[in-house]
């Protein structure tokens, strides 16, 4: 039997602390068995479904006052065939165990984002991606998924054999079921050598589609009060991996990524006029450096302090002006906003509602420290990628509607076509996707 939590579950935030509900039930279900029984029981009673994940959306994406699935216990690898590079993972495996066990097989994922604590079903429903000009989404290494519908049964997904319900499914957004299980195409274990290095931003900016060529993975952080930028750049080598002893990593990732950031984002938050310097001084301190490891482990950064996020999907020739003008935003309204602007990019690819649909892209991103304003500046930020026909990343902060949305993908009836088959009745609804997707 799926673990159940009390009628009155108590209350669930995301990771930021900012998105919050209190769900009727939470279910933890240690099977797919357990998962389609549970389901099935609170379609049944009248109650809708989300899955939560691990909280790492900054939108309202779970939220749900019906029955909320907690898939920790849904976790690991299923299956895996090394030689041809599939692997079959349980939908609430976290990536950073995903990982591992894929290592262990010598094998790892073509592609990964910034962060490994989310759960491989929330990773590929929100549309997450890394950054690479030849690379897409984490969404596009899917080979199957197996679907939990409301009245409990299995749908066993694939583009052999369902095309459009795969195109829609592969960015679900939580809509169509409950995911239990993905099919993951993996590559041979890779080294990377990573190279951060800082640069004056409007000389990244005007070279920004010739770095993007030049290296397998590229992406800049630059901080709106400052006018430098730090350049991350990684590709394979076939050197021996030289990682950072402990002491290095920890001095780095923790200390100067973590408590420093802490430090100068709490500085800014009690004295909002002292941002610009402490921008300045954030600038000069993000010195680079120059690392070879494990692909996942250079993938992903270390991410203590808390924050909420924006990030746009915009036409790749589009993202350099874009980034000029929210700089140019904030500065001339004197915004207090100390976290940086990241860019990154991604091949186009067919999943019916991804960002990077039919199109290569540069995603450009906004962050705001937790417990500061953020409404104004994401607003302004929203204003700008509109008029580059921006796609808002699911799983980040936007204030599209449906109606909003539709125009902005090809693809758009396909999907609703896929809902109406998989979620007639809109089990897995809330009020998030009512506003995004229609009722």
């Amino acid at each position: 039997m799926a673990r159940r939590g009390p009628r009155n579950a108590g209350e669930w935030a995301n990771w930021a602390g900012d998105q919050r509900c209190r769900p009727a039930r939470v279910l933890r279900p240690g099977s797919r068995e357990e998962l389609a029984e549970g389901i099935a029981a609170a379609a049944a009673a009248g109650q809708t479904v989300r899955v939560a994940g691990s909280g790492h959306s900054f939108t309202e994406a779970a939220l749900t006052e019906g029955t909320m699935i907690r898939p920790e216990r849904l976790s690991g690898l299923l299956d895996a065939d090394p030689a041809s590079g599939l692997v079959e993972v349980a939908g609430g495996t976290v990536l950073a165990d995903l990982n591992r066990e894929l290592a262990a097989l010598g094998l790892a994922m073509e592609n990964l984002g910034d962060i490994d604590r989310q759960t491989i079903a929330g990773a590929i429903s929100t549309g997450t991606h890394g950054t690479g000009a030849r690379l897409r989404n984490i969404s596009a290494q899917v080979e199957g998924i197996e679907l939990v519908l409301a009245d409990g049964s299995v749908r066993r997904l694939s583009a052999a054999t369902d095309p459009e319900l795969m195109g829609a499914a592969r960015i679900g957004l939580g809509a169509l079921g409950a995911i239990a299980a993905v099919t993951l195409r993996c590559v041979p274990a890779f080294t990377l050598l990573r190279v951060d290095a800082p640069h004056p931003r409007e000389e990244v900016l005007d070279t920004f589609a010739e770095r993007a060529e030049a290296h397998e993975h590229f992406e800049l952080f630059t901080f709106p009060y400052d006018d430098g930028a730090l350049v991350l750049e990684r590709n394979r080598t076939d050197e021996a991996a030289r990682p950072r002893g402990r002491a290095a990593a920890y001095l780095n990732d923790v200390v100067l990524e973590n408590w420093t950031l802490a430090a100068l984002a709490q500085t800014g938050k009690a004295l909002p006029r002292a941002i610009p310097a402490l921008s300045r001084l954030a600038g000069r301190l993000a010195s680079g450096g120059r690392v070879s490891d494990r692909s996942d482990r250079l993938f992903v950064n270390e991410r203590r302090v808390r924050f909420t996020e924006m990030e746009y999907a915009l036409p790749r020739e589009a993202g350099p002006e874009a980034a000029r003008r929210v700089v140019e935003w904030v500065r001339s309204n004197r915004y207090p906003v100390f976290f940086p602007i990241e860019m990154r990019v991604a091949a186009g690819d067919d999943a019916f509602l991804s960002p990077a649909h039919d199109r290569d892209t540069a995603y450009v991103a906004v962050h705001q420290y937790r417990g500061m304003e953020w409404r104004p500046y994401f607003e302004a930020v929203e204003a700008i990628m509109d008029d580059y026909d921006g796609r808002p990343h699911w799983g980040k902060r936007h204030f599209q509607t449906a109606e909003t949305l539709a125009p902005r993908y090809p693809e758009w009836e396909k999907f609703q076509r896929a809902r109406d088959t998989l979620d007639p009745d809109r089990v897995f609804a809330n009020e998030y996707t009512e506003r995004v997707l229609g009722t």
